[in-house]
């Protein structure tokens, strides 16, 4: 198995030395054939007729090192190749020469070389004996019955040539599994170099996530599996990877998208999503279950709303010994018809993907035709002759052929279909599979051997109507591979230059555009903006507690000030002592502060909050502002504020300090009371000017501004002036009137109106009376408030023997010092508590966008982040392209 070791210059590892405690050598060369059970086995030269017409002496090169011998009856599979070594070594030293010396191991491997090319001559002496006594026999033969029965001879004796070395194969294969474990577990603690087809398939990752739905105009080789639904092709796909990873179904539509599978060979048979490290264990069972549940998962998340298939490609790599390194694409199963439950384009979404696909002049169509059923059926191969109807990169495969055979009435027709004279489409080659008996459970070894049993004893292959190099999926992997590998070296370096061209148009397109701005691209512009937001949030906890109090006493009073106005003082005002008065405003304040006040105070500093965010995040910074952030940072402020709540136990800790806070009627020193003067009257002057709008509103414009501003009044406007002035004559005889007017009283303004010639309703002159009491009562509090302002003395001495009572002054403090109190707590929750809390919602929300690349797409859009976009992919696939296009160079 060993090649001629004098053509390398590397030294054979320590662990070579080892092998013979795994493998009995002695077993392995007493299987081998001698020249004289060679000659026993060979068939009598005598008796060869037409079935021998040609020799051909194939050696295929690979693991297995298989050699094809005698054609039309099996392949002959000896071991050793001189274009592939079984064993490598990338351990250089000047010492080799001194391994060669060595007894032992090496020693039996170098003999037991030596007798597989004696046996090689041997054979090679045997067929041109064939080759030179068949034009002789040729003559003397005239009975057909001899024929079939040499013929018959031939298969068995060659059949038995085969069993022989497909042990010694099996146990090659073995070997050279130790030999990659052995490596795998870094005995020659070296860096391992990533394989020429890893390589190559993340070229193919980085082009999928390109352009997701394939408009790219790469040309780059993959093998394109097609087929019409439930044609086999998925079985054709496990046996190549002999592994069943994809989930299943019986008739039903299981490849929803695309799926890259990367085969390449390993120490281990285990498979791995390109975007998860773990590994499944393709030799257990549960293993294999949960692949195919996460293949189907996510199938289903790529499929959109109100679809059945979708083009997202799903990227899945293969390792296992003795695999045939290619890149696989399985594409959805055409369909005829569309049926209940699926989206109405689905036959033209999945024409559509098949297309895109095949329609890569280097891509290579691998047609899967289903022989049970009648060839008039299928959808697929009219569809594969529009894409290439020269044939030159399609692989045409027949599964199912067992049923085919036991079924069809004339073999004659799956002959027809493998020589490709029953379909209008051409192919580079044709092959024929058996993929199983159609149980779901059955094992990859188990299919292998029904396959290679099922075409030991058919008619087909005795019958020559298939030759032996058409048939089972493992001739099929190998042609798939050669071929895929052979476009891959004819095509790789123009596509290179390619890109190149593609990424100097947009490296030009940039300058132009944005000269002076640097290439970020998506996630780049993400992690910028997010340091600008989180620095943003950092500056909230640096707000002055002096700012926060402000704002806040200032945002509360404006929330409470009517309620303060309307529903406490005007109704304690109306009573006719200060014992009443004062009884009136504890009661009120009381059943406030139970109810409404702590839940307007929290309602109250959570706006705030946001507002003070929103203000910190939406303001420009000047020249350094990048608007290409606004929609990314506004989503965040929304998507925080809205999973920030407040404290639940805050409301119950501010009623009790607003509670002691209002009770409290001692003010201690002359400037408090002059600040709750001004502070009434600040109150009492804003709630006379809207009284004072709301009755312009109410009579329209004075006489200045109808004369200035050529206004007039409306007749609604006349009846409320006219109303007003009646009203006001009412008060200016009675300035202590109550608040209200009696029944009898709006008789007599309405008599008088209609005197006047003016109809008035009693609900509008209640209304008017309302908006003239107000004003009356604002301005009467107003002049009190400023008589009050040299009461504190007699405040003091609790107003005895004093006409001047300054109750109202006093409420006014007790709320301005509700206020204040209130919004100084509120101001330690938000910088002690709840500022951390949104940052840390902030923090949270960035994760999550930083892990949700849709909503990244949506908030960062713009032709510049698509532009730097194409300029990251397009480099990214060129630096891979060129180190693949090194390696390949490297290997060749």
């Amino acid at each position: 198995m060993i090649p001629d070791l004098s053509d390398y210059k590397w030294i054979v590892p320590d662990f070579i030395w080892e092998i013979d405690e795994y493998i009995d050598l002695e077993k392995i060369r007493k299987a081998l054939p001698s020249s004289e059970d060679l000659a026993k086995l060979a068939p009598d030269l005598d008796k060869i007729a037409e079935s021998l017409n040609l020799l051909k002496d194939f050696f295929t090169a690979g693991h297995t090192l298989v050699s094809e011998v005698i054609d039309a009856s099996g392949p002959l599979l000896l071991l050793g190749s001189p274009g592939e070594t079984a064993f490598r070594a990338t351990d250089h030293g000047s010492e080799s020469d001194k391994h060669y010396r060595k007894e032992g191991l090496l020693g039996e491997l170098i003999l037991l070389q030596q007798q597989i090319q004696e046996h090689e001559e041997e054979a090679r002496r045997a067929a041109g004996q064939y080759s030179t006594s068949y034009a002789q026999q040729k003559r003397k033969v005239s009975d057909k019955e001899k024929i079939d029965q040499l013929q018959e001879e031939l298969l068995h004796t060659q059949l038995k040539y085969q069993r022989i070395l497909e042990r010694l194969e099996k146990e090659n294969k073995e070997l050279r599994k130790l030999v990659l474990q052995k490596d795998d577990k870094g005995i020659h603690h070296r860096k391992l170099k990533k394989s020429l087809i890893d390589m190559y398939s993340e070229v193919l990752d980085v082009l999928s996530d390109y352009d997701a739905s394939y408009n790219t105009q790469d040309h780059l080789p993959r093998v394109v599996v097609v087929g019409d639904q439930s044609a086999g092709k998925t079985s054709v796909l496990e046996m190549i990877a002999q592994a069943r990873i994809f989930p299943r179904g019986s008739g039903e539509m299981m490849t929803r998208s695309p799926v890259k599978v990367t085969l390449s060979e390993g120490p281990h048979h285990v498979a791995l999503f390109k975007d998860s490290s773990r590994e499944f264990d393709l030799t257990k069972e549960e293993d294999l279950a949960a692949l195919r549940h996460e293949i189907e998962l996510r199938m289903r998340k790529n499929v959109k709303e109100g679809c059945t298939v979708s083009p997202e490609t799903i990227s899945l790599n293969v390792k296992g010994p003795g695999l045939q390194r290619m890149v696989l694409v399985d594409l959805p199963g055409v369909i005829n018809t569309v049926t209940s439950g699926m989206a109405p384009d689905t036959k033209e979404t999945i024409f559509s993907i098949s297309k895109a696909y095949m329609q890569n002049p280097n891509a290579i169509i691998l047609c899967i035709q289903d022989g049970s059923v009648d060839a008039e059926r299928s959808i697929v191969t009219d569809l594969v002759s529009q894409m290439d109807p020269h044939g030159r990169r399609t692989i045409f495969v027949l599964t199912k052929v067992d049923l085919a055979e036991k079924n069809v009435a004339s073999p004659s027709r799956i002959q027809q279909i493998i020589e490709g004279k029953l379909f209008p489409m051409k192919a580079l080659g044709y092959f024929a599979v058996v993929t199983g008996k159609g149980n779901s459970s059955e094992s990859i070894e188990a299919i292998r051997e029904y396959e290679e049993e099922f075409f030991q004893n058919s008619k087909l292959l005795k019958t020559s109507m298939l030759k032996a190099h058409q048939v089972t999926t493992r001739n099929l992997s190998l042609a798939v591979s050669d071929c895929f590998w052979k476009m891959v070296r004819e095509s790789v370096e123009q596509q290179a230059d390619s890109f190149k061209a593609t990424r100097f148009n947009l490296e030009t397109e940039w300058k132009n555009n944005y000269p002076r701005l640097r290439e970020l691209d998506r996630n780049e512009l993400f992690e910028k903006a997010k340091n600008e937001i989180l620095d943003e949030v950092i500056s909230l906890s640096q707000v002055t507690p002096k700012h926060w109090e402000e704002i806040l006493q200032q945002s509360l009073w404006e929330r409470v000030s009517t309620h303060v106005i309307e529903n406490i003082y005007l109704p304690a005002a109306q009573t006719m002592n200060s014992g009443t008065f004062n009884t009136t405003v504890d009661i009120k304040l009381k059943q406030w502060t139970d109810k409404q006040l702590p839940n307007k105070a929290v309602e109250v500093a959570w706006e705030t909050l946001q507002e003070e965010f929103s203000r910190f995040m939406t303001e420009p910074k000047g020249k350094e502002h990048d608007d290409i952030f606004d929609k990314l940072k506004e989503a965040v402020k929304e998507e925080s504020i809205k999973r920030h709540k407040w404290n639940d136990f805050a409301e119950d800790s501010l009623r009790v300090i607003q509670h002691n806070a209002l009770e409290d009627r001692s003010i201690s020193d002359k400037q408090q009371w002059d600040a709750a003067i001004y502070f009434m009257e600040e109150a009492l002057q804003a709630r006379l000017k809207d009284t004072e709008n709301a009755i312009e509103n109410m009579i329209g414009p004075d006489w200045k501004k109808r004369w200035l501003y050529w206004k007039n009044r409306t007749q609604e406007q006349g009846v409320h002036n006219e109303t007003k002035n009646e009203l006001e004559k009412m008060l200016k005889c009675n300035e202590e009137h109550p608040a209200y007017l009696a029944s009898d009283e709006i008789t007599t303004v309405r008599k008088n109106l209609e005197s006047r010639g003016v109809e008035v309703d009693p609900s509008l002159i209640k209304d008017t009376w309302h908006q003239v009491y107000r004003r009356h009562f604002l301005k009467t509090a107003l002049n009190h408030c400023n008589l009050c302002r040299r009461g504190f003395y007699y405040y003091q001495r609790h107003f005895i023997d004093s006409e001047l009572e300054c109750n109202d002054v006093v409420l006014f403090w007790r709320i301005q010092r509700m206020l204040a109190i209130t919004a100084n707590t509120l101001r330690q929750q938000l910088t002690n508590t709840e500022v951390r809390r949104l940052e840390k919602n902030v923090k949270e929300v960035l994760e999550d966008f930083a892990e949700d690349g849709e909503k990244k797409i949506k908030l960062l859009t713009g032709k510049r982040v698509q532009l730097a976009e194409d300029l990251k992919k397009v480099r990214e696939i060129q630096e891979k392209l060129d180190a693949f296009i090194e390696a390949l160079h490297q290997e060749k």
